[in-house]
């Protein structure tokens, strides 16, 4: 519509210029998008879940089992129509809280089980 209002308005070179800059807006936003979802990683460990994330500023997250409250799954329409979820650690202190989108439905579903059940073994010695 842009294009257009220029074009009309001014010249075919304005609106072409235009076009280019709302595909070269639409690449560069796809690409960042790409890179963060790639960026996402996460580990379990003995005593804790790590979890990373982040394209222009990295960013660690330690979760020791223990001082997490609850995990939940989640999926919005369209993630179960791509057939992922969304696994997010709550625990007391907000700062450690992590979410691990993008994940596989089973794999999100197994991922929460290991969880819970790490976090009750070691919660249990409190």
């Amino acid at each position: 519509m842009g294009a257009f209002i220029v074009w009309r308005n001014g010249s075919v070179l304005a609106a072409v210029m235009w076009v280019a800059a709302v595909i070269l807006g639409a690449a560069l936003t796809w690409l960042v998008a790409e890179l963060d979802r790639r960026a996402y990683g996460y580990a379990e460990r003995a005593d804790d879940l790590i979890v990373t994330h982040g394209v222009f500023v990295k960013r660690l997250i330690v979760v020791p089992y223990g001082r997490m409250q609850f995990v939940d799954v989640t999926a919005g329409l369209l993630e179960r129509w791509m057939g992922i979820a969304t696994v997010r650690m709550h625990t007391a202190a907000a700062a450690t809280d992590a979410t691990i989108p993008g994940l596989p439905t089973a794999e999100a579903a197994l991922l929460r089980d290991r969880l819970a059940q790490k976090g009750e073994e070691r919660s249990m010695g409190l």
